[in-house]
């Protein structure tokens, strides 16, 4: 018996399996297909919402910087491959850099490094080979949405954020190169998870 199986608009068809695409690989709700395909045709959640969710649960959409300073340490390079590896699997797909600091330093200083930080963020992920089109013009909030609520130095407060905005102009709906990725990640979740091995040599002795 075959179950056909919607996963955000692509059907499958399921041999025996009674489970929704991505049950096995789900952090959250994205792997629910059916609460995630419900959501978006009532309007209540859109496509960006649902990638927008994913990338912030499957790779840092964060990394922080050294006082007064736009430069990208070892831990934020690694943290921008990882950003950079999960973005080139969706070509539709536009990202925007937020660039923050902390509150020591003047309004208008921190504005120009806030956006000094997300430039150094899309210049690195340029050269990770996102094309620089899918990475929407930067922006800087300064020190107007800190973390944490000091007028000191810290660290968690100068930061960049990457997030999710939306679809390149030709492609304002998902189309076949994004369910492809769906429907790869919805054949490994099937692969049972075993470590038995089978012994035939004797199949065929009396």
């Amino acid at each position: 018996m075959h179950k056909m199986i919607s996963i955000l608009g692509v059907s499958v068809a399921v041999g025996g399996c009674a489970y929704d695409a991505g049950y096995e690989v789900d952090a959250g709700t994205f792997g629910n297909a059916t609460l995630n395909n419900a959501q978006i045709q009532t309007g209540a959640k859109s496509y960006v919402q649902v990638l927008g969710e994913r990338f912030a649960r499957e790779v840092p959409d964060q990394v922080n910087f050294a006082f007064n300073s736009s430069q990208l340490d070892p831990t934020a390079q690694q943290i921008l491959r990882q950003q950079a590896d999960w973005i080139k699997q969706f070509p539709e797909v536009r990202f925007k850099v937020f660039g923050h600091t902390d509150k020591v330093g003047s309004p208008s200083y921190n504005q120009r490094l806030g956006l000094r930080r997300a430039q150094a963020v899309v210049n690195y992920l340029t050269r990770q080979g996102v094309s620089r089109n899918r990475l929407e013009a930067v922006a800087s909030f300064g020190e107007r949405q800190p973390l944490i609520n000091t007028p000191d130095r810290d660290r968690r407060n100068r930061r960049t954020v990457t997030e999710v905005t939306g679809f390149i102009k030709r492609n304002q709906t998902l189309d076949g190169k994004y369910a492809e990725v769906i429907y790869r990640e919805y054949i490994k979740s099937a692969e049972p998870a075993t470590g038995f091995e089978i012994d035939d040599s004797s199949a065929f002795e009396n």
